[in-house]
């Protein structure tokens, strides 16, 4: 299994992007909707075309930063928001990003990466977050593929990753997913412990 840049470039060129919803998730947007510190860092891993960046951004919020290593998800993402700040807009990978934020956003990044580097994934995210950060987003919670993304998970599993470097505040079933992914998502809100 050989998720590089190419891989993913190569189905946004294609648009074979089954995740995709085309808007904003409705637990992501009710969770933005309660945030109120409009200079909050944010950064978006795995962006995509970035519905959360762009609902965040038209909701005032000055420091949303997202990364991808698609630069045709991010020019897609240019072309459609072309307001967003372009330094903003991360043609990299999340394990090589070496700035600070106070939030990062998981929507689908997670369940993208191989499996073997969710732990990796878990250190990176606490040493990307200033003191009293925080993750938070959605997670599958069903087995999924194991030969491709999307591959899913259980909240078993995510908490083996996650408890040694975060304190759970929330990781329940989320209860206003869209339709097709009702009674399959997490919810969860984590902090960062400091070590």
């Amino acid at each position: 299994m050989n998720l590089t840049e190419d891989y993913w470039d190569n189905r946004y060129k294609k648009s074979d992007i089954g995740w995709d919803i085309g808007e904003i998730s409705t637990p992501l947007k009710n969770y933005f909707d309660q945030l109120k510190n409009k200079e909050t860092r944010i950064l978006i891993p795995g962006g995509g075309n970035s519905y959360e960046a762009e609902y965040l951004h038209k909701n005032g919020f000055k420091n949303i930063y997202v990364v991808d290593v698609s630069k045709t998800a991010l020019n897609n993402f240019n072309a459609r928001v072309p307001n967003f700040p372009k330094q903003h807009l991360l043609h990299s990978n999340f394990f090589d990003l070496d700035f600070n934020f106070d939030l990062i956003i998981e929507q689908t990044f997670f369940c993208a990466i191989n499996p073997k580097l969710r732990l990796d994934y878990t250190v990176k995210a606490h040493s990307l977050l200033h003191k009293n950060g925080k993750v938070a987003g959605l997670l599958f919670n069903i087995p999924l593929n194991t030969n491709e993304p999307p591959f899913g998970g259980s909240k078993n599993e995510y908490l083996t990753y996650f408890k040694p470097y975060f304190e759970i505040k929330t990781m329940e079933e989320a209860y206003n997913s869209i339709k097709p992914r009702a009674g399959k998502e997490l919810f969860f809100i984590i902090t960062k412990k400091e070590k």
